[in-house]
């Protein structure tokens, strides 16, 4: 082989391993996969979770990187058992507390945690008008408070022509259900307080089986009213849980 020809050979090799090069570099900065340092892909983790508890500004970030929240799970949901003093005066609300199977949390937890917003004086037991009973399985009763994962919420809220996107929760005629990740995850304006957001979501819901809809931000800096849809941004108010705080 001539001079020439090895030399046309050379350049094109040289050629073709500045392009590979280059094209590894792209793809490495614009997938959505993350890299390590020597450029193996990184598996990317599910959602995380935190605790149930309200933590401090900077715990929330650490305790994100624990647990992962689950996509979905069974479609069926375990009622928890007991039944609860009934709280407030007026008509009488009967209703149960559910754990979808798979969600990763113990029924008789998120049922006291639901029992305390719901006879909480700021809630909707606050004017006279309404008093709540959980009760256990096989009792009569109004609504059920559910938890459920993404894509049962999806489902369950789909079927009522509600989009909830994976990410929201809904009320679907008897159905009050909660969207696991938003339990466990809160939104940005409660990012360290998961408790009040937990308290917020059930009361909104709730709201909407008693007839209430979505209001608007009252005003910047008043609190923001527990039927306005927070997940969405707080429009100047500053964040609420309560009915009537």
């Amino acid at each position: 082989m001539t001079e020439r020809p090895r030399l046309i050979i050379g350049v094109a090799l040289a050629l073709s391993a500045v392009v590979l090069l280059a094209f590894l570099g792209y793809a490495m900065s614009s997938s959505t996969v993350p890299w390590s340092a020597s450029g193996v892909p990184v598996e990317a983790s599910a959602t995380p979770v935190v605790s149930m508890s309200p933590t401090r500004p900077g715990v929330a970030a650490a305790l994100r990187k624990t647990v992962t929240v689950p996509r979905s799970g069974s479609g069926k949901f375990v009622v928890a058992r007991g039944t609860s003093a009934a709280a407030g005066a007026g008509i009488l609300h009967r209703y149960q507390v559910a754990v979808e199977v798979g969600a990763q949390l113990d029924e008789a937890d998120f049922a006291a945690a639901v029992e305390q917003t719901m006879a909480d004086p700021r809630g909707w037991t606050a004017r006279g008008r309404w008093r709540f009973q959980r009760v256990g399985p096989g009792q009569p009763h109004d609504f059920v408070v559910k938890l459920a994962t993404p894509a049962t919420v999806d489902r369950i809220c789909g079927a009522a022509g509600i989009r909830t996107s994976g990410e929201v929760s809904c009320r679907a005629g008897a159905d009050v259900v909660i969207n696991l990740r938003r339990w466990l995850l809160a939104i940005p304006a409660y990012a360290n307080t998961q408790r009040d957001y937990q308290h917020l979501v059930v009361n909104h819901e709730v709201g909407h089986f008693l007839g209430f809809g979505h209001v608007g931000c009252p005003g910047k800096g008043r609190p923001a009213p527990a039927m306005m849809p927070q997940y969405f941004g707080l429009d100047g108010c500053t964040p609420n849980a309560w009915p009537f705080p």
